[in-house]
């Protein structure tokens, strides 16, 4: 059973009343279950009519929140799941289930008359959806329950929305870590950890609950006196991984996990079609990955998640160990920056291209302006390699941290 404590969570279910509820803020504050307390009373009491959830996409909301609902009403017989039939019931209301994961989902739900939605990750939606939507809360009485994680100050649901609460019929609940009085303090501790340093974009956004900007470099942590190596340990396992490339670059880095548990760039592969004016095909690629790696064992080799002709030709090969990465952007540049920033990712001085791309990596101002945070598509081919197997080690790395 959940412990609600008193403060910012239970006001928060007393006081949403407005057509717009907007939970925002820190992660792990608590938003999400007080919204879902909130949201299961509407569907109790709430506008007669029909009811939707949307995530960004059915199976985020599926992870997020209706597995957090099964858990809330555990016991109680009100929550059954359909699985495959994109409805959920709750007592004796059928809830409808979409995702919202690019600007044709608006299409979804064109046509609908909705008495009530929650919709989870709502920064993540694009706002035509998210416009479609409140034209479809047309029953009398008609609400609308949201959570999010803040973003860029500039991005529409900020400007457009939070911002004229007073204008319009809004109620904005806004969160930090630190609200949340039933967290173990290890925990909080940890989470922290994961997010530092306290000035980084992604502490202040989802540890403070803060709207900034993301600007300038997006590695600024990194020091080549601090982050940069000459002589490397003795490893326990290498890993690699590759941003793949035939008209762009390509780029494998063979990544050490230290004996003194340290994450090391030990050495790099990097070819440029353009410069060697001859582009190498899948085959080509996977023979000089062979001798990249002639004197290693990789435990796995992380492959851009896009390259499926080169992973197919890597398993042809008799290349061990290949997986599709992770290449989830935002999450591994934070990855990559609080493994820099806290001197656990070290890079070989030998690793030139790697090293001039992270110090030259910057946000993209252009996209700043339309309140979305990606860095410029220019020299960025070894970042992403780093990326791809950083955000994939986290079972190695996790705990160096959070345990500092």
């Amino acid at each position: 059973m959940i412990n609600l404590q008193k403060g910012k969570q239970l006001d928060s279910i007393l006081d949403s009343t407005a057509r717009i509820n907007i939970w925002q803020g820190s992660v792990s504050s608590g938003k999400t279950i007080s919204s879902l307390i909130r949201w299961v009373e509407f569907c109790q009491n709430g506008a007669s009519g029909n009811l939707l959830m949307i995530g960004k996409t059915e199976r985020t909301l599926k992870r997020n929140v209706i597995d957090v609902l099964s858990e809330l009403l555990d016991g109680s017989g009100s929550f059954i799941t359909r699985t495959g039939s994109g409805e959920i019931q709750i007592g004796n209301r059928t809830i409808y289930i979409v995702g919202a994961n690019d600007e044709r989902a608006e299409a979804k739900i064109r046509g609908l008359t909705l008495a009530g939605a929650y919709g989870d990750e709502v920064t993540l939606w694009s706002e035509s959806f998210f416009q479609m939507l409140l034209s479809r809360l047309r029953v009398p009485n008609a609400q609308l329950f949201l959570t999010t994680n803040p973003d860029s100050p500039n991005h529409w649901l900020k400007k457009n929305f939070l911002d004229r609460e007073a204008e319009l019929d809004i109620k904005n609940f806004a969160f930090e870590l630190n609200d949340n009085h039933t967290l173990d303090p290890k925990y909080v501790k940890s989470l922290k950890a994961e997010y530092a340093p306290p000035s980084s974009l992604w502490y202040r956004r989802f540890i403070n609950g803060e709207w900034v900007m993301a600007e300038g470099a997006v590695y600024d942590t990194f020091q080549r006196d601090l982050n940069v190596v000459q002589d490397l340990p003795k490893m326990k396992e290498y890993y690699v991984g590759i941003d793949y490339g035939t008209t762009n670059p390509f780029c494998a880095l063979l990544i050490g996990e230290g004996v003194d548990d340290n994450l090391y760039v030990c050495k790099e592969y990097y070819y440029d079609s353009a410069k060697g004016q001859k582009q190498l095909s899948d085959a080509e690629y996977s023979r000089e990955l062979k001798n990249f790696l002639m004197d290693y064992d990789p435990k796995r080799i992380y492959v851009d998640p896009s390259a499926a002709s080169f992973i197919t030709q890597l398993w042809r090969d008799d290349h061990r160990g290949i997986s599709k990465a992770n290449n989830k952007v935002e999450d591994g540049i934070r990855v990559v920056y609080n493994l820099l920033s806290s001197r656990k990712l070290l890079v070989h001085n030998s690793c030139t291209k790697l090293i001039e791309e992270i110090e030259s990596y910057v946000w993209d101002v252009k996209q700043q302006e339309r309140g979305e945070d990606k860095p410029v598509k220019r020299n960025d081919h070894a970042v992403d390699a780093l990326r791809y197997a950083c955000i994939s080690l986290g079972a190695i790395w996790r705990h160096w941290i959070t345990r500092s």
